[in-house]
């Protein structure tokens, strides 16, 4: 007698649920005429001469492996921007990695620190692959909740009510996606304090450091005590206009970056040769592009929040990344069925706040990487479909 086929799939990848954004990528596929706030990618092309410098390495024929590592010339470059631009020191040749994305880097530094059933403390809400990532790492990811009362800034009295025996881990991201909320240094030293209090080590997502439009950006390991126990994560897709380059880094004590790389070593060997040598040429004379492109999102970002709350939702003021996050209680819809009807009833594609965690539901994201025209068109639909319930 035969026993039964076993599953194919492994239990935690069957349970793992989609993502509530690619759902609203695919509904907006087969439709027609629709102003897309939904995709988190700069609407500005790379710039032509980070393009140009690619073209000619690939004339002479640079298309061979790099170090597991990353390039040194890319290493260094990285080192040299974080040291001006934070006062944060990394030894080039042992303490930063080049990944993949922000996305690989975040997924082999879990993989690195996790033991299973090891918990991970993670704001709710923010992006829809923090708490995926740490299930598959094997880890428990353990959401804190952020509301818009407190700025959806993350509170230290919640982190310290969610700490176990189990937890690892402090995995932050700010300035925020989806919310545009930033924390102050003095918020973040509280923070800080709690992960020396209870010995843990805190993974600090900055991909959109450069993307802040008030105030100065925190870089977490330049907070006293936590250059040795802070994983950075970081990359040029936000920033430069960069994401299908697919090219992040990750710096971190030289003992947690070893076991990184072992890791990358056998999963993606190294980051792509051209989009490393892309990277260099931002760090080195992309600075004029970042201030243009910041200038242009600063823009919109203000047109987008008045033209919101005009309409009468409520709509907190981002202050980092390019997204705004407005509560949508008012229209009477849960977010799903407000997004839904919105994109299908008047062709404006935003995503539903509970993609991004429990705390989300109330509200959408909706990004301002696109032009002014699509912009103030987009608030004309809205204003007409708000108008119809």
């Amino acid at each position: 007698m035969s026993r039964p086929p076993r599953p194919r799939i492994a239990r935690n990848i069957a349970d793992l649920p989609p993502s509530g954004i690619r759902e609203f990528f695919d509904l907006v596929s087969e439709l027609e005429n629709v102003i897309s706030l939904g995709v988190g990618e700069p609407d500005f092309p790379t710039p032509w001469h980070i393009c140009d410098e690619v073209y000619d390495a690939l004339r002479r024929g640079r298309t061979q492996y790099t170090s597991n590592l990353g390039m040194i010339e890319l290493r260094r470059e990285i080192s040299r921007m974080l040291a001006e631009r934070y006062g944060a020191e990394y030894d080039p040749a042992n303490e930063i990695i080049v990944t993949v994305g922000v996305s690989e880097g975040l997924d082999v530094a879990l993989r690195a620190i996790l033991n299973p059933g090891d918990e991970v403390i993670v704001p709710d809400p923010s992006f829809v692959a923090y708490a995926p990532s740490v299930k598959l790492a094997g880890g428990v990811a353990v959401l804190a909740p952020m509301g818009e009362a407190d700025a959806f800034r993350l509170r230290p009295d919640v982190v310290r009510s969610l700490i176990t025996e189990r937890t690892r881990a402090l995995l932050i991201g700010f300035p925020n996606n989806p919310t545009g909320s930033v924390m102050t240094r003095k918020e973040l030293a509280s923070l800080a304090e709690i992960a020396r209090e209870h010995d843990l080590l805190v993974l600090s997502d900055e991909i959109y450091d450069r993307l802040t439009y008030e105030g100065t950006h925190t870089c977490f390991p330049t907070l006293p005590g936590m250059a040795e126990r802070t994983i950075l994560l970081n990359g040029f897709s936000k920033s430069y206009a960069m994401t299908g380059w697919r090219i992040g880094y990750a710096c971190a004590p030289k003992d947690v970056v070893a076991a990184m790389v072992a890791i990358h070593s056998y999963t993606m060997m190294s980051a792509p040769t051209p989009a490393q040598i892309a990277a260099i040429e931002a760090l080195r004379r992309g600075e004029p592009d970042v201030e243009r492109m910041k200038s242009q999102y600063n823009q919109r970002r203000r047109l987008l929040v008045q033209g919101l709350r005009d309409l009468g939702l409520g709509c907190f003021e981002p202050l980092g990344a390019f997204y705004v996050f407005p509560n949508i209680t008012r229209a009477g819809l849960d977010s799903r069925t407000f997004s839904r009807r919105l994109v299908q009833e008047q062709g404006v594609a935003v995503v539903p706040g509970p993609a991004f965690g429990p705390s989300g539901e109330g509200y959408v994201r909706a990004t301002y990487a696109t032009s002014m025209d699509n912009l103030k068109e987009a608030l004309r639909r809205i204003e007409r479909f708000v108008a119809g319930l």
